[in-house]
């Protein structure tokens, strides 16, 4: 048999065994009651996060916005009224109510009316008037009320142009913003569906050992089989929960309409959906494999829980070089995110937010492939040394110089 007939029969082994391990790792988790569990659990979170926010746009649309009490003398109160309604069509003013005199010289009992929501009281006169309330507040109201207290003292006709007005749908700073904003959600949202996942295949992985049914499927097909099976067994696993969340977040979305308010990202909405998935699917199987090394080298789980937390740190470094880079699409810093492979899944669907070109994706996601291959093949061969010791052993009473010169 020619070596590439031999190649061939070896690269259509290990994919078979691959495929037979994640189908045997995604049955055996689908239909368990840990998953079940696990599945419902960020359901209630988002329920929760859907009535809250509900709730919470309800009262705030319900609360009465702060007033102005107006306790001036009589006629220069009515005075001031009239200008305020002349001048609020033109300028932004707080709403105002006219106290009877009978309560004027009561401030603090104005103030701590809970059934009339004042948020500062107007005193003195119209050439010298005085608020008296909060800090913030009265600092807030000072030019709307020199304002009215301006125009009520003049003539009592307004003499103020009308203003043509020429909207437009956007501009390109605010354009800008809404992608960043839009940009800045995506990859948090990316980052945090990554970490919950990923730990699913360490703790698997550390199971089997306890077990030794990794002890006796490494003996049957090669380790980077079961790398490779274990990894997209458990990406298919993640698939199966985005799937669920996602058609609960959306139906929230729905009822809702919390989407409408949510910047469009640069390459359309469809395509920025399966970049999503496509960059989750990197990212998991990115992280996925250097938590398959880490549990294949650690013999407890207390041990897991050690060598895992330089991981996370390093996770969340990568996190925060995305969300800086993101800040200026093509400088030295996105660009190297966007090359460092751990980061570079995050600074794509961030850069996917704000720029419409696709051929930078194309790229960035054959180099993510080539690093997930070179992951799994090291965490195989690390595995192999160190715990099914299979591989070469360094030789015993040479120093390291003498062992490489040897």
């Amino acid at each position: 048999m020619s070596d590439l007939a031999c190649g061939a029969k070896a690269r259509l082994s290990l994919w078979s065994a691959a495929f037979i391990v994640a189908r045997r790792d995604f049955t055996a988790i689908l239909f368990s009651k840990a998953f079940l569990l696990f599945l419902i659990g960020p359901l209630f979170f988002v329920g929760i996060s859907g009535a809250a926010g509900a709730l919470t746009s309800q009262a705030v649309s319900k609360a009465d916005d702060p007033r102005l009490a107006v306790a001036l003398a009589p006629d220069q109160s009515a005075a001031f009224a009239q200008a305020h309604a002349r001048l609020a069509d033109l300028v932004r003013l707080p709403d105002i109510e006219v106290v009877a005199p009978d309560e004027a010289d009561d401030t603090a009992a104005l103030l701590a009316d809970d059934t009339r929501n004042f948020a500062a009281v107007l005193g003195g006169t119209l050439a010298a008037p005085r608020l008296t309330g909060t800090a913030d507040r009265i600092e807030r109201w000072e030019g709307p009320v020199a304002l009215v207290a301006a125009e009520a003292s003049g003539p009592a006709a307004a003499t103020y142009p009308a203003v043509a007005l020429s909207p437009t749908a956007t501009t390109i700073a605010s354009q800008r913003s809404e992608n960043a904003a839009t940009a800045t959600g995506a990859l948090t949202l990316l980052f945090l569906l990554t970490m919950l996942l990923a730990g699913m295949v360490m703790s698997n992985l550390v199971e089997e050992k306890a077990n030794k049914i990794i002890e006796i499927l490494a003996a049957a097909i090669p380790m980077d089989a079961v790398f490779l099976g274990k990894l997209f067994a458990m990406l298919g696993v993640s698939f199966v929960g985005i799937a669920i969340w996602g058609s609960a977040a959306g139906a929230i979305v729905a009822v809702t309409g919390a989407l409408d308010q949510v910047a469009p990202p640069a390459v359309g909405w469809p395509l920025f959906a399966a970049l999503f998935l496509i960059y989750f699917a990197m990212a998991y199987l990115l992280i996925g494999s250097i938590f398959l090394a880490i549990g294949a080298m650690a013999p407890t789980v207390r041990d897991v829980q050690t060598m895992s937390m330089p991981a996370t740190i390093l996770q969340l470094l990568v996190f925060f070089l995305a969300s800086f880079a993101m800040t200026d699409i093509g400088s030295p810093v996105e660009l190297f995110a966007v090359i460092f492979p751990l980061s570079s899944p995050y600074a794509m669907i961030a850069r996917a937010a704000q720029e419409p070109a696709l051929w930078p994706h194309l790229i960035a996601l054959a180099w993510q492939v080539l690093a997930v291959a070179v992951f799994v093949r090291t965490g195989a061969r690390l595995f192999r040394r160190r715990v099914m010791k299979s591989g070469p052993a360094p030789a015993k009473g040479k120093r390291f110089w003498q062992r490489a010169r040897a």
